[in-house]
C-alpha cells in the first residue's frame, strides 16, 4: 500500500463522513437559529431552551434521513472491502 492510496481512502472517508452528518447538522443550524430568535423577540433568557428542540429535530432527522445515511456508510465500507487485495499488496 503507498501513500496515494492511503491518501484516496482518507479522502473519501472524509467525503463520506462531511456528506453524511451535513443534513443532520443543517437541521440543527436551523432549529438553533430559530430558538434563538425566538428567544430575542420574546426577552427569554434561558440556555437550556435549545436542548429540546434540537434533539427532536435531530431524532425526526435520523428517523428520515438514517435511510440514506447507512446506505452511504455501507456503500463506503463494501467499496473499501471490495478492494481489499488491493491495499494489501
Amino acid at each position: 500500500m503507498n501513500i496515494e492510496a492511503v491518501t484516496d481512502i482518507t479522502q473519501e472517508a472524509l467525503y463520506t463522513i462531511m456528506i453524511t452528518s451535513a443534513p443532520l447538522l443543517m437541521i440543527a443550524l436551523v432549529v438553533g437559529l430559530m430558538v434563538s430568535i425566538f428567544q430575542t423577540v420574546t426577552s427569554i433568557q434561558e440556555q437550556t431552551l435549545t436542548f429540546v428542540p434540537k434533539v427532536l429535530s435531530i431524532f425526526l432527522g435520523i428517523m428520515l434521513l438514517g435511510h440514506w445515511m447507512l446506505n452511504n456508510i455501507v456503500s463506503y465500507m463494501v467499496k473499501l472491502w471490495s478492494d481489499f487485495s488491493v491495499y494489501v499488496k
